[in-house]
């Protein structure tokens, strides 16, 4: 895949519709009750016994924070009682244990992600018996063979705590930042200095961390192309590894928090389309990679590497440099991917724990994949990952024939190519610079549930 990238205002306008951003297929919207405790323990013993059972994975949600940042549609629980995340901390504990006793113990941990809420609510002496209780179950990888990340909001920790992270085993940070102008921070209830970005930023690299990430948002309240280009301004000069450029989805009729931000001050429609082409733009000239929904990096760095060798993946978290792993959800609303299952743990703290008191998993829903679903998510995943989709390759693997099989898909796609957004031919797809912001659309050509009136999901640009 080419890394060159078009900002086409017409077909971004076009093109800009609601859609799943495919870190599963099928998409969290056909997960069901059907799928319990059973479920999950059978596909956890099936992972168990394939000629290769893969590495593990780990997802770890943190829901606590101190408060609240209007603009937030995550999974949190806003609070100073910090005997609260003590608590849960004894009972992630135990789901930790309960997990770690199904998967053979030959199996290692390469993978680690822990979000949130606000993972740094935590001390650093609960994310050392975090950390500790992680290992003891599910065994960590060699430290070089090791990918492991926490969100950290700049608020809540000290450059010493930076290097007491590191030394826990965390190889990975990506700063919660969304903007740097004082009027969009106060529109947002999220106020936090440049100099405790940058001081955490070098930290963080005294420290010898091998990723330092930044994320930021914008669409935001009060944002103007002026003050956000000012904030690209000072994200280019910390020169993080990668960044994260995410569209605000503003829904206050579903998130509460976001009622708080007042109507009158959010930016017009197309002023989101002038911040993203800014972005583009600003963090193309200084030299970043555009990998993909929202992901750019600096082109030494591992995703960069990965996307160009082919072994680039995509999963709950995001992109990824490792290979497939099993990836196991742990906490309330985890979302975790053990062999051809997805599973998703219960919402509320309550639940949780009468589940583990009780001697179950708080496994509340989840999804079986058919040959079909696996055949269609290797395809968006090549789409999403690699920018084209080789027939061939898949008609080897899954005995098909590609034109045959997905007639109606390939139908849909002469739009898209007619407007340049991707080449194909008889054997293969291909995604155009033109195409490249709009993989979304494209990958929904391949999705056999697709109900957008039926679904909820952020615009697709």
């Amino acid at each position: 895949m080419s890394d060159a990238l078009q900002f086409n205002r017409p077909l971004v306008e076009k093109y800009d519709r609601p859609g799943p951003r495919y870190t599963s297929y099928p998409t969290a919207p056909q997960f069901h009750s059907a799928f319990a405790e059973d479920d999950y323990r059978a596909a956890a013993e099936r992972s168990n016994r394939v000629a290769t059972p893969k590495p593990l994975s780990a997802y770890v949600h943190i829901p606590f924070c101190k408060s609240l940042c209007y603009y937030c549609a995550c999974n949190k629980i806003i609070t100073h009682n910090t005997d609260r995340a003590a608590e849960y901390l004894d009972w992630l504990k135990h789901e930790i244990a309960v997990q770690g006793a199904l998967f053979d113990n030959s199996r290692r941990m390469t993978q680690l992600h822990l979000g949130g809420g606000t993972p740094t609510y935590l001390t650093n002496a609960q994310l050392g018996e975090l950390m500790a209780a992680l290992d003891e179950a599910f065994h960590f990888a060699p430290p070089e063979a090791r990918e492991f990340s926490l969100e950290v909001d700049p608020r809540t920790v000290s450059p010493i705590q930076i290097h007491e992270l590191r030394a826990l085993g965390f190889n990975r940070l990506s700063f919660g930042v969304q903007d740097f102008d004082p009027d969009v921070q106060k529109a947002v209830n999220r106020v936090q200095s440049e100099q405790q970005v940058v001081e955490l930023v070098a930290a963080a690299r005294e420290a010898g961390f091998q990723s330092v990430s930044v994320d930021l948002i914008y669409g935001l309240p009060l944002q103007t192309v002026a003050s956000f280009d000012t904030t690209l301004d000072k994200i280019i000069a910390l020169r993080p590894d990668r960044i994260a450029a995410y569209s605000y989805a503003h829904l206050p009729e579903l998130f509460k928090s976001q009622r708080l931000i007042r109507p009158e001050d959010m930016p017009p429609p197309e002023r989101k389309l002038e911040l993203l082409e800014l972005t583009i733009q600003r963090l193309s000239e200084a030299g970043y990679v555009y990998i993909g929904m929202d992901h750019f990096a600096l082109p030494d760095d591992e995703l960069t590497l990965a996307r160009e060798n082919g072994t680039l993946q995509r999963n709950f978290q995001g992109y990824s440099t490792h290979a497939d792993c099993d990836l196991i959800g742990l906490g309330i609303t985890a979302i975790g991917k053990v062999g051809d299952s997805y599973s998703q743990n219960v919402k509320e703290t309550a639940q949780y724990q009468a589940r583990l008191e009780s001697g179950r998993l708080p496994v509340m829903r989840g999804y079986r994949l058919s040959d079909d679903d696996r055949l269609r998510r290797d395809v968006i995943n090549e789409l999403m990952c690699h920018g084209r989709i080789d027939f061939a390759a898949i008609e080897r693997a899954y005995g098909i024939d590609f034109p045959d099989y997905f007639a109606e898909a390939l139908a849909e796609l002469r739009e898209p190519e007619a407007d340049g957004l991707i080449e194909l031919d008889d054997t293969s797809l291909t995604v155009l610079p033109a195409g490249r912001l709009m993989m979304r659309n494209l990958a929904m050509a391949f999705d056999a549930y697709l109900n957008p009136a039926q679904q909820r999901f952020s615009r697709t640009v």
